[in-house]
């Protein structure tokens, strides 16, 4: 009897990493190892969204390495098969993800298949594929772009998925990089529960599995990870921050529209208690947002349950994933720039759930960030690590 294959995936924003080129670099790439080295797996799959980070014109030369870095590391030398793809072509504006997704197969594994969505076979992996640049022409990966007639009113941005289809010991697995769209705004994204961009979002996220469900390929268990951009349901968390607080709302002079909201306790000197712009998101007890875990927030982390219907999640036991300070000195410190959420996911489909081993263990299944005490960038990495039962024919 073989031994079920330990997966450990993971998924990384990665846009302040390439923005501070050398700053987090060395932390960040210790504490992927160290989560390597901890799990010990034999299938890693790595997703990363906004390489290149926000100037990804002139920071896109450092992707080569950075890949390369992860990829011929001594730590991963035990992994003896590699699948790298980079969207990195960002002058192809009407294509352009910034998406990168890195596959790693431990030597130990002797069945391991990819799919090739031009052939539409199976075809087994060997050696290490590199793909950097367009990607047009890759026939072994799946992507696209969220198409423009989606939002009007939206500053085209580089959001989208790629996919690519696994069989591990006979185990079908269709494995998702997913990026989704951001509040451009916390004085719109308060106005409506749920807020406009939380609709933006679940539209996007149908639109993907409706695409990765569809039957051009035969449809497999699938796993969705990457910054979903999921968001606290904003106006109901912020009633209920401000409850015994004093509301003023400051306006533009010359127009009517709101510039900021400020929320002042009624006693105790009229301190500031929350302080809302359109890229500001001050609160005074920030705390609350680390203290067990966020735990008591989790009850405004809503954007999932209109999918229950299709998609399962481990249960979060971490804080939220972003937006963390970028200063070395502050690894566990939010910026006041929005409200904390948990942006970075790991998604399954109920199939896909079926196939994870849970053994009286409880430790057997874990579901956590990467680099909890350490200066990740504003996205902490998040990462899932299960065992998967081998489907015996």
């Amino acid at each position: 009897m073989e031994l079920p294959t330990d997966v450990l995936l993971v998924t990384a924003n990665v846009g302040s990493l390439f923005d501070n080129v050398g700053e987090i670099e060395c932390d960040w790439l210790r504490e992927l190892f160290t989560t390597v080295h901890t799990y010990k797996p034999h299938f890693i799959a790595m997703h990363f969204q906004e390489v290149g980070g926000k100037d990804y014109s002139v920071n896109m030369a450092h992707a080569e390495s950075f890949f390369g870095e992860i990829q011929y590391s001594s730590e991963m030398k035990d992994f003896d098969r590699a699948c790298v793809y980079v969207d990195s072509h960002f002058k192809a504006e009407d294509n352009f993800t910034a998406l990168g997704s890195m596959y790693f197969i431990h030597k130990s594994v002797k069945n391991v298949q990819q799919y090739d969505f031009s052939s539409r076979d199976f075809k087994s992996v060997s050696g290490h594929n590199k793909y950097m640049g367009s990607l047009d022409g890759v026939t072994t990966m799946e992507k696209e772009k969220f198409p423009k007639n989606f939002w009007t009113d939206i500053k085209w941005s580089r959001k989208g998925y790629m996919r690519t289809r696994w069989i591990i010991h006979n185990q079908g697995l269709d494995l998702v990089n997913v990026h989704l769209f951001h509040d451009a705004s916390n004085l719109i994204a308060c106005n409506s529960s749920p807020s406009v961009y939380s609709t933006n979002r679940q539209k996007a996220l149908r639109y993907v599995i409706k695409r990765i469900t569809d039957r051009i390929y035969s449809p497999m268990p699938f796993f969705l990870f990457g910054d979903f951009n999921f968001r606290l349901d904003t106006q109901s968390l912020v009633q209920n921050l401000s409850t015994s607080a004093e509301v003023q709302t400051v306006k533009k002079d010359s127009s009517n529209e709101v510039e900021k909201i400020i929320y002042e306790e009624k006693d105790n000197d009229h301190k500031v208690l929350l302080h809302i712009e359109t890229k500001l998101f001050a609160y005074l007890h920030q705390a609350v947002f680390r203290e067990n875990n966020g735990k008591e927030l989790l009850k405004y982390d809503k954007e999932i349950e209109a999918f229950h219907d299709v998609i399962r999640e481990e249960e979060i036991l971490f804080p939220p994933s972003y937006p963390y300070s970028e200063d070395n000195t502050k690894p566990t410190q939010y910026m006041n720039t929005r409200c904390p959420s948990w942006c970075d996911r790991i998604l399954m489909s109920h199939s896909a759930r079926d196939v994870m081993l849970r053994g009286e263990e409880e430790n057997n299944i874990v579901y956590n960030t990467l680099g909890p005490n350490v200066c990740m960038g504003d996205h902490k990495p998040v990462f899932l690590f299960f065992a998967l039962k081998h489907n015996v024919h």
